[in-house]
């Protein structure tokens, strides 16, 4: 099981068996990582700790272990011990971060499974009659357990539905996901006890504060939070985007002149507005900034990034990912082994809803299969209902942004303060009216470092703004729907008409300017091979859940220019790449 999760060169892994409570465990872990120390044993080795992720702690939890005696590198997962020694069941309260680890005990006989409070630090487990079998990857325990090897049909038309799984589930039926907030016990002769330590209602029954107030806290808590996640031994930088988020945390974290190094990326026909603006910021903020390019060279690799990609994340993220993948390993390999990122700043404080149904615009499925994919829209709508600040931290983060993040961390450590335990409370107490809106982001930043606050974003001017101001947001808003337009969005009519006009080169016009990566013309020309031999093979024709005829149409077409089916090669390629690495591969 360890063997499958250890992906690359830069991880350490190893074993632990604890025989009198039938415990058998191993890990993995970046080298140089929080969690590059484990096994953890305390002073009396009574108490083992295994760690996976990282957890950002209060200063006053590390000075309280140091006054009362205990021996610890704060920089790694060496003290979480000593604080479970201390706090007993509290301990997992403490906590802060995606994580997820195992609490062996010998003095209480027992052994503790847990994570972290949203299920980002996921765990896969399958209850049989010879025990629990748990891993943080699905291919671990489908290594052991082959006849788990198979796709549920349910979690396939969620899959083709929202683009992933919802309640729990997972794609392999035998398999669930430990809830957020887990923590299972079991003891040897006993049933595991199911706690949990965290209940949601905690935050959902605050009061709204006054916005006056609420910003208040929401500045003095940012401030507070952010020291925790630059507390580093290895060299950090910070992916910038020209967005409000990762402006935030430059405007506030203050690096020393030329001590945060920051990138961003840019595609094959310009530099894109992301990349325009994170300059600017990084010059503002007098640090150096890099442009990793996603050029020829990923797309020569991208069968194998792609393969990759579904492979890393069990499945859960679709072949795009193949540009994160890229990304992020040049970003560990030339620029820093940490990275720091604005990811879900804008779900955590403005409410922003990323997870949705699929806009898939060919009906290439075997009819039987429709009613599943219906049925998973009916379940989304379901788990729409209630808090918007819940669906958003306990159902779209740990079911939707998982992917991504699980991809991602694969190649490095990726930390986010908008995850903090503290600016998710504080989240729920914002009012009805500002959390939609982005005039308090733009307000922090001006008080952060009010130079930041004098150049818009990506999508225009911070805050309210004259004639002017809103002259320039509607052509960045007018220049992003064009390059959205001219690749995923492209009307069948409009391929047609760019394939009679494509000596003009009029892709050189309209992409790039916002998105780095274009993959209708990807898969249009540069990788229109690789597409055929995977999706038209007998085999990717055959699958049960297809309409083999229409898929066979479909891909022809687009690779023709003859329409615009890029979604749908993603998820077609997807499923196709489950079934060949995740179910039939070894």
């Amino acid at each position: 099981m360890v063997k499958q999760m250890a992906h690359e060169p830069f991880y350490s892994s190893g074993t632990v068996a604890e025989e009198s409570l039938g415990v058998w465990a191993g890990w993995t872990a970046h080298q140089g990582s929080f969690a590059d120390c484990l096994p953890v044993w305390n002073e009396t080795r009574e108490i083992c700790l295994l760690f996976a992720g990282e957890n950002y702690a209060d200063e006053s939890d590390l000075d309280e272990l140091r006054a009362r005696g205990h021996v610890f590198d704060p920089h790694n997962a060496s003290y979480l011990v000593h604080l479970y020694e201390e706090r007993g069941a509290d301990f997992f309260k403490k906590l802060n971060g995606v994580f997820s680890g195992l609490l062996i005990d010998r003095r209480a006989n027992q052994a503790v499974l847990f994570n972290d409070r949203y299920g980002m630090g996921r765990i896969y487990f399958h209850e049989g009659p010879d025990g629990l079998y748990f891993a943080s990857e699905a291919k671990a325990i489908l290594k052991v357990l082959p006849q788990l090897r198979q796709l549920d049909i349910r979690s396939l038309g969620e899959l083709f539905a929202c683009g992933c799984v919802l309640q729990n589930r997972t794609l392999f039926p035998g398999l669930s996901l430990l809830p957020g907030g887990s923590a299972w016990t079991w003891r040897p002769g006993a049933s595991i006890r199911k706690d949990s330590y965290f209940d949601k209602r905690e935050w959902e029954e605050q009061s709204p504060l006054p916005e006056a107030e609420y910003y208040e806290r929401l500045k003095s808590t940012l401030s507070g939070v952010l020291p925790r996640y630059f507390r580093a031994t290895s060299k950090m930088a910070v992916s910038l985007t020209g967005g409000l988020d990762s402006r935030i945390i430059m405007a506030w974290a203050r690096p020393a002149a030329g001590q945060l190094p920051c990138y961003s990326h840019r595609g094959v026909f310009r530099e894109c507005a992301d990349s325009r603006i994170a300059r600017r910021v990084a010059t503002v903020c007098q640090q150096p900034h890099r442009v990793v390019n996603v050029d020829g060279d990923f797309l020569r690799e991208f069968p194998t990034l792609a393969e990759r990609a579904v492979y890393l994340s069990d499945g859960t993220m679709d072949v795009s990912g193949a540009t994160g993948l890229y990304v992020n390993r040049v970003a560990r390999n030339e620029i820093a082994p940490i990275r720091m990122t604005g990811n879900y700043g804008g779900e955590v404080l403005r409410g922003v809803v990323m997870l949705g149904p699929a806009k898939l615009r060919n009906p290439f499925f075997a009819g039987d299969f429709v009613a599943h994919i219906q049925a998973g829209r009916a379940t989304l709508d379901t788990e729409r209902q209630g808090k918007t600040s819940s669906f958003i931290a306990f159902k779209q983060v740990p079911w939707h942004h998982y992917s991504r993040f699980a991809l991602e961390s694969s190649q490095l450590p990726v930390r986010s303060p908008y995850l903090d335990n503290d600016l998710v409370a504080l989240a729920y107490l914002a009012p009805a009216d500002v959390t939609a809106n982005q005039h308090l982001a733009a307000r922090l930043i001006a008080e952060g470092n009010p130079r930041l606050a004098k150049f818009p974003t990506d999508r225009g001017p911070l805050g309210r703004s004259g004639l002017l101001g809103r002259l320039a947001e509607k052509y960045q808003e007018l220049t992003f729907k064009a390059d959205y337009a001219y690749d995923y969005g492209m009307p069948h009519w409009l391929v047609n008409l760019d394939r009679v006009l494509a000596p003009m080169r009029l892709e050189r016009l309209f992409l790039g300017r916002h998105k780095y990566y274009h993959f209708r013309h990807s898969y249009r020309h540069q990788l229109a091979p690789y597409i055929k031999d995977v999706l038209l093979s007998r085999r990717a024709l055959s699958r049960p859940y297809l309409d083999g005829t229409r898929v066979e149409r479909m891909v022809q077409d687009h690779t023709a220019g003859r329409g615009n089916y890029t979604s749908e090669i993603h998820v077609l390629l997807t499923t196709e790449l489950i079934q060949r690495q995740l179910i039939e591969g070894n």
